[in-house]
């Protein structure tokens, strides 16, 4: 037996409306909002009326969002360039705004970081076999985005 929905569709006014407070909450990348409308039940023409404008208006901007979203996830959750990469790649981000997003991080931040990082997985490691500790500090890192052949020359310089 098939369950009634009592969800009545938006009208392109009312999805532009929250369309708007969706975007304004904090960035957003295209892809995000696109199903957002999609999920309020509005068809195609709709959906991209309303996505031209949210752009022109300024609530929409990839390039801002791959800038927030890089800079964010380096500084809070330190994650290296390759995994910022992959996740705004997944999020339909043009190549154009990744470089551009990538830019916010400063090379002597990120070098200075994953130097920190490599010193705090290293003294919770409690492994005394030297080769196993630095595979080990090194799988962690690269998992979490950092270029695997930057993460091996700063282990073999550091410990």
């Amino acid at each position: 037996m098939k369950r009634k929905t009592n969800k009545k569709k938006l009208t392109t006014e009312q999805a532009l409306s929250k369309a708007m407070k969706y975007c304004a909450y904090q960035e957003r990348c295209h892809r995000e909002v696109r199903n957002k409308l999609y999920e309020w039940g509005l068809l195609k023409n709709e959906v991209e009326n309303i996505m031209a404008r949210l752009v022109t208006d300024g609530f929409l901007n990839e390039e801002r969002f791959a800038k927030v979203f890089a800079g964010g996830k380096f500084r809070m959750k330190k994650w290296g360039t390759v995994k910022i990469e992959n996740e705004l790649k997944k999020r339909d981000v043009s190549e154009y705004c990744i470089q551009q997003g990538l830019k916010e991080i400063e090379a002597s931040d990120y070098e200075k970081i994953l130097i920190e990082l490599i010193e705090k997985k290293w003294r919770e490691i409690t492994e005394k076999d030297l080769f196993v500790k630095r595979n080990k500090t090194a799988k962690y890192l690269i998992a979490k985005g950092y270029e695997g052949e930057l993460v091996w020359k700063k282990i073999r310089g550091k410990c």
